[in-house]
């Protein structure tokens, strides 16, 4: 019977940051924008903290030439620093991304995809 449940360990952030290269679930807390439109210029926005995929680097140049370390940089090539440090956005904790479904690796190549897919959909599930 293959197991297609998975346990997430978040790290906190402060503590320890993951291997260069590495792909995670980052919690990220920080402030939206104000809506000029429903408040003052004065008013910072609402709060929020939620989980993003991303990877973290030891080293990022973004777009416009500027130099990152010890950061984490999602989809859109957004930079974010670890909790504590100077950013308007920060990661509050990470955890490593889970396998593929009914598997150990993290990514399928090729000619061995239709069957991994097969085998995740045709598991039945865990009670």
């Amino acid at each position: 019977m293959t197991n297609l449940n998975t346990v997430v360990t978040w790290v906190d952030a402060r503590e320890r940051l993951p291997r260069s290269g590495t792909p995670v679930a980052a919690a990220i807390t920080g402030r939206y924008p104000a809506d000029s439109a429903t408040e003052s210029d004065t008013a910072l926005g609402e709060e929020f903290w939620l989980v993003r995929p991303m990877y973290f680097t030891t080293l990022h140049w973004s777009e416009d030439g500027a130099e990152h370390r010890d950061c984490f940089v999602d989809s859109d090539g957004i930079v974010r620093l670890p909790y504590g440090l100077d950013s308007d956005e920060t990661v509050t904790h990470w955890a490593e991304l889970p396998t593929l479904p009914g598997g150990m690796t993290h990514i399928v190549l090729g000619d061995d995809v239709r069957s991994a897919l097969q085998n995740a959909w045709d598991a039945p599930p865990v009670t």
